[in-house]
């Protein structure tokens, strides 16, 4: 568990790095400020979709880790009680 906890975190980092480059490389860009502000609401709504399908991937991987625990604990109850 604690591997996709580390993973999660370079995974949040390379994505929020990517978003702020993005985000400056826009505002830096030459273009006209009508321009400007529909590329960046392109980039918003791009990083949000990731966002939450990061998200979505996280919580799945952790639901199954419940229940493999979960799992394991109610073997163990049962072992123990046939003990």
């Amino acid at each position: 568990m604690d591997t996709n906890n580390s993973s999660g975190k370079i995974v949040g980092a390379l994505l929020a790095g990517a978003a702020i480059g993005g985000v400056l490389g826009i505002l830096f860009a030459p273009d006209k400020g009508s321009e400007t502000r529909k590329k960046i609401a392109g980039t918003t709504d791009d990083l949000s979709k990731s966002l939450k399908d990061k998200f979505n991937v996280l919580l799945e991987e952790a639901k199954a880790e419940f229940e493999a625990a979960s799992k394991k604990t109610s073997e163990f109850a049962t072992n123990g009680r046939g003990k």
